[in-house]
């Protein structure tokens, strides 16, 4: 028997505590509230386990097993993305359903930081010790939203000797594309455009976008036209909403964009009058393109793959109108040099570019500890050894200085709507990642 099947023994612990954990609403883009109180629910469980325990400014927190120098970290975050529209469960609560488990969080990443707080609690229970080593599970509030809050812990707390973050699929994930994070805003004064909202977060594809057209520049064929929904309102303007496809910004080809499906839309049927410079930039530079084309950033490596664009967020009212832009870029991509290349079309449209935010790429060796340490983890519960790969998704992997690196809780063969409606795991298997969690947080523990 493997250590990492003693996890079984807490399997109705572990769902109780994720129906509970799934309940608060936690998305970050929405205030620090929610995500604060789903830090304390579990610093307040990992207390009651008898772990010590430690808030670390309402950002970040950690639940801690022995007192060794060496200090082993699971990174795992509390807060999720809004919930969107589409699905066939309440996307709060934890449904079980055809053997798969339902709810915002459960893959991303909430069901991760439940089983490795009862994994902490499993190397309690069987009496684990270790001279040398510290475990801590870490607990983040703002993942989906920058990082800041484990760029917060790292600067009052040690860094990592070796460590992971069950918040992708496996393999073992050795390399991250840069997430770059963008804002185009500007005046929108004599837009034909006088009102629009699309999508929640920027790190997602938007499935729904909703413009107000001005009843001054509206054409009858937009209250006619079958592609999508149209309604007059009250001041006699019309109301264009259009569907898209929601998907995560790593993967915008999978998704459909509501927000551009818009943009084109009204640039053919309105061709003759202004748009507002954000969205005739829109239309000219990214249109229907998720690969920087356009932009003249279109690039790839061996390594990481193709950089990505996702026009994940537009508002605008009449006065002004901004658009929130999600890149992801190959880790031999130079980002000064993309940002550069963005300006320059941004100032010909008289818009203003801010960087919100750059997490640079993450690249570790194969031959390092921790890969090594997860390598055998995965094969003594599987099997088989897991194949090494790259993402364009985003993980506190990146925050812990090349020591740490992406593992599970997603099979190859398994599928979990991240980001998505009706967000889901498969049960059996959610339950096979704790074995294979357990496992390896017991090998890097006793080192």
């Amino acid at each position: 028997m493997s250590f990492g099947e003693k996890i079984l023994a807490y399997r109705e612990d572990i769902l109780k505590t994720l129906s509970e954990l799934v309940r608060i609403r936690s998305v970050s883009a929405e205030g620090s509230e929610k995500p604060l109180q789903a830090l304390e629910y579990m610093l307040e469980l990992g207390k009651n386990m008898g772990f010590e325990v430690k808030n670390v400014d309402g950002q970040a927190g950690h639940i801690q097993y022995g007192n060794g120098k060496r200090i082993c970290g699971v990174l795992t975050h509390l807060d999720v993305v809004p919930e969107g529209e589409g699905w066939s469960v309440p996307p709060f609560e934890l449904t079980e359903k055809d053997c798969r488990l339902y709810g915002r969080g459960v893959a991303d990443d909430k069901g991760s930081a439940v089983v490795a707080l009862y994994c902490l609690k499993a190397l309690k229970d069987e009496g684990v010790i270790s001279d040398g080593s510290t475990i801590r599970l870490i607990l983040g509030t703002n993942e989906e939203i920058g990082m800041t809050d484990a760029q917060h812990y790292f600067s009052k707390e040690a860094e990592l000797d070796i460590g992971f973050t069950p918040d992708s699929d496996y393999g073992i994930c050795s390399c991250e594309k840069g997430i770059l994070q963008l804002t185009l805003s500007g005046s929108n004064k004599g837009s034909y455009i006088i009102g629009a909202k699309g999508g929640n977060a920027v790190n997602a594809v938007p499935d729904k976008a909703v413009f107000v057209v001005d009843k001054e520049k509206a054409v009858e064929k937009i209250l006619d036209d079958k592609k999508l929904e149209a309604e007059t309102d009250e001041s006699g303007n019309i109301k264009v909403i259009a569907f898209g496809k929601a998907a995560h910004a790593m993967e915008p080809h999978k998704g459909e964009n509501a927000v551009m499906n818009v943009v084109k839309y009204l640039s053919d049927v309105i061709s003759d009058e202004s748009m507002g410079n954000v969205f005739e930039f829109l239309r000219d530079f990214i249109a229907d393109t998720t690969d920087g084309s356009l932009l003249g950033i279109k690039q790839s490596d061996s390594r990481s793959g193709e950089l990505t664009v996702n026009v994940g967020v537009v508002g605008a009212d009449i006065e002004k109108a901004y658009a929130r832009i999600d890149i992801r870029y190959p880790v031999s991509a130079d980002c000064e040099n993309i940002v550069s290349k963005l300006r320059e079309p941004a100032e010909k449209f008289g818009l203003t570019l801010d960087v919100d935010s750059n997490l640079p790429p993450l690249d570790v060796s194969e031959d390092s500890e921790i890969i090594s340490v997860l390598k055998e983890a995965y094969c003594e519960i599987m099997g088989e050894y897991p194949d090494i790969y790259s993402t364009g998704g985003g993980t506190y992997a990146r925050t812990m200085n090349n020591k740490g690196v992406a593992f599970g809780p997603v099979f190859r063969n398994d599928f979990s709507n991240m980001h998505r409606p009706d967000e889901s795991l498969d049960r059996e298997k959610f339950f096979l990642h704790a074995q294979i969690c357990l496992e390896a947080m017991y090998r890097m523990f006793k080192g």
